[in-house]
């Protein structure tokens, strides 16, 4: 029989170079033994409702009226919901035509993108267009849509840092681009120095690569760090000189941890040092309600905003995002939410605000926790997670650990992680999916099981981690 289109030989070749670690094969191995009856904990991706979180109260309230709008004629609504929440759900209901159920315009609900666009101004001090700004299924679907747009072939280069989160590897594979790494440094609590930066680019043209864009995550996934305003200012001239378009993940800017290293959007440091290179670099910035405090993963809800692009550009974004019809509309609600959610003197304030303090305040002491934890483990250094929800340790392996990973063809930190999870049941990640400098190795958890869980979490972590130390010495 002929080979066929989609027999293994003939896919896309993009499609088979495309590797995605948080979900590989450590996260299969946790799945199987999951099904037959061993206690996995995954820390592998951030989920937090999937590790026991709940939902804020409001937005769901605000959703589930707009779902099913025939509660708000029930005679009965108000003992069920708040006013404000019922409200809130008429104003949505009001903003699409045909509810939750019709398509939406290929940009988000014109009223949706205005409040995020007030959102944008009150966090910057700064105007923000609606008209600049696409609302999409996730930030991650977003960030797919620009990368798109900005490589053109194999010569087309992308600068990431590394450690990076794998959707840009395996995004800019997919589109056939480079990755052109830059490298953070560890012991600087994994700040970023220019110099370096210059390096990444100028072997990356002597090696024929066009870099067109430079990616920054902030604060950072895997590494948690928060990018200083000087740092930020350094990147946004680097890529003003070089003539890069900057984009800015931010999707963890509401996950800070400390007082010293506050969130700064690039948008605001860009702003702030004014013209030319305010009115003249390119930026395109990405937030979702996936991640935050809100953990509404499933929800699949993000946006991005563009400055400095030229309207017949955004034209072609348009474009493209129109061949999808809509993004989700009851997650265009969420960002709206997110955007305005209620203000002092609503009757929800209060326990909108308790239910957002406390689960801050709580990973902030979780945060805590597991980088106590690590630094007390045998061979093990972890620099403080100041932001977003990840902690990023390096692992000090022995040379009998290196061996017996070649021996099974592992790399060595997955075959510790492999270990960790045959062991504990703790699923997390390999540095390697990040990108790590070579002879180093590290593996990413989460920082998200339940806060009473965590001190046993790391008391078993720290038992295997000591006992396999021995083992291998």
């Amino acid at each position: 029989m002929s080979s066929k289109p989609l027999d293994y030989e003939n896919l896309n070749e993009n499609v088979k170079k495309c590797q995605y670690a948080v979900r590989g094969e450590l996260y299969l191995r946790a799945s199987q033994l999951q099904k037959e009856g061993k206690k996995t904990i995954f820390t592998n991706v951030g989920n937090p409702h999937a590790l026991g979180q709940k939902p804020l109260t409001f937005p769901r309230q605000v959703i589930a009226l707009c779902q099913a709008p025939f509660l708000l004629d029930d005679p009965n609504v108000g003992q069920l919901f708040p006013a404000d929440a019922i409200t809130k759900a008429k104003h949505y209901l009001s903003l699409n035509s045909g509810g939750l159920g019709a398509y939406s315009d290929s940009r988000g609900i014109p009223g949706v993108r205005k409040e995020i666009a007030d959102f944008i101004e009150r966090r910057d001090g700064y105007p923000s267009d609606p008209e600049h700004i696409f609302l999409t299924d996730g930030a991650s679907k977003g960030i797919m849509q620009i990368l798109h747009t900005i490589i053109r072939g194999p010569n087309d280069g992308v600068l990431v840092p590394v450690p990076q989160y794998p959707l840009y590897s395996a995004t800019i594979s997919l589109y056939g681009g480079s990755l052109v790494p830059y490298y953070l440094e560890e012991t600087a609590d994994w700040g970023l120095d220019i110099n370096d930066l210059r390096q990444s680019i100028e072997q990356a043209r002597q090696n024929g690569i066009t870099v067109r864009a430079m990616v920054i995550i902030n604060p950072g996934n895997p590494t948690g760090q928060c990018l200083s305003e000087q740092n930020l200012r350094q990147i946004i001239q680097f890529c003003h000189e070089e003539n890069l378009v900057l984009l800015g993940d931010e999707v963890y800017q509401q996950n800070i941890y400390q007082d010293a290293h506050p969130f700064i959007s690039a948008r605001k440091v860009l702003f702030d040092m004014g013209p030319p290179i305010s009115k003249e670099l390119q930026l395109v910035s990405f937030h979702t309600v996936s991640k935050g405090y809100w953990g509404e993963c499933g929800q699949r809800g993000g946006y991005f905003e563009m400055t400095n692009i030229p309207p017949k550009s955004v034209e072609e974004i348009y474009k493209v995002a129109s061949i999808s019809l809509s993004p989700n509309v009851p997650a265009q609600i969420f960002l709206g939410l997110l955007a305005n959610p209620p203000k002092p003197g609503d009757i929800s304030y209060e326990q909108f605000t308790r239910e957002s303090k406390g689960i801050l305040e709580s990973l902030r002491r979780r945060a805590h926790i597991m980088t106590d934890g690590f630094n007390n483990c045998k061979n093990v250094v972890c620099n403080f997670t100041e932001g977003a929800m990840y902690s990023f340790p390096q692992i000090q392996l022995p040379p009998g650990a290196i061996d017996a990973a070649k021996k099974l063809e592992k790399a060595p930190d997955v075959f510790y992680c492999l270990k960790l999870l045959e062991a504990t049941g703790i699923s997390t990640v390999p540095g390697s999916g990040f990108g790590q400098k070579e002879g180093v190795f590290h593996l990413r958890t989460t920082i998200l099981p339940a806060e009473e869980e965590m001190p046993s979490i790391m008391a078993s972590f720290k038992k295997f981690n000591d006992e396999f130390m021995v083992q291998y010495e």
